[in-house]
């Protein structure tokens, strides 16, 4: 019988596949400032970028339904961003609030989740004006959050993992 992996282990795992997706990102991204960039390197940098974020969106979600048992029912993040401030723990309680943003941005697209992302002051990472956001004209593959960027998604499985820690503790 195949043993279950703990929520630690799911986010090294996913944290992997998101080094090497990056990796794949800067090579393209550096063929694009030697040679120029072909309409393939541009769908395969899509096609990374939309992996990187399918990676932020799914493992968000695993941490969520596999941590949801600390709480009776109701919005699981919003209940451990409570729990953090009640913990005197804001810094944490920051970083899950934005992350559960943006992965609410990343599945639906511009929202109450994007609005209150762009009026935070100090956000972790790049957000882009909605009307910047990729259609597929240019070889620039972002969307509303930039999730290329270098510690987008080591700041996420850190935040992850930081809250597994704290709930577990409980």
């Amino acid at each position: 019988m195949e043993s279950v992996q703990t929520v630690p282990d799911l986010i090294v795992a996913a944290q992997a596949n998101a080094r090497t997706t990056q990796d794949r990102i800067s090579e393209i991204s550096k063929d694009l400032d030697d040679q120029g960039f072909s309409d393939a390197q541009a769908e395969e940098l899509r096609d990374a970028t939309v992996a990187l974020e399918g990676l932020a969106v799914d493992i968000f979600t695993v941490f969520e339904a596999r941590m949801q048992h600390h709480f009776r029912r109701g919005p699981f993040s919003r209940k451990l961003i409570s729990q953090l401030l009640a913990a005197d723990k804001s810094d944490l309680a920051e970083r899950v609030r934005q992350y559960y943003l943006a992965v609410n941005v990343l599945k639906h697209g511009k929202g109450a989740s994007y609005r209150e992302l762009l009026a935070t002051p100090a956000p972790l990472f790049t957000l882009h004006p909605s009307e910047d956001a990729s259609t597929g004209d240019t070889p620039t593959s972002h969307g509303l959050i930039d999730v290329t960027e270098p510690d987008f998604f080591d700041v996420l499985a850190a935040t992850l993992l930081e809250a597994y820690q704290f709930l577990d503790s409980k």
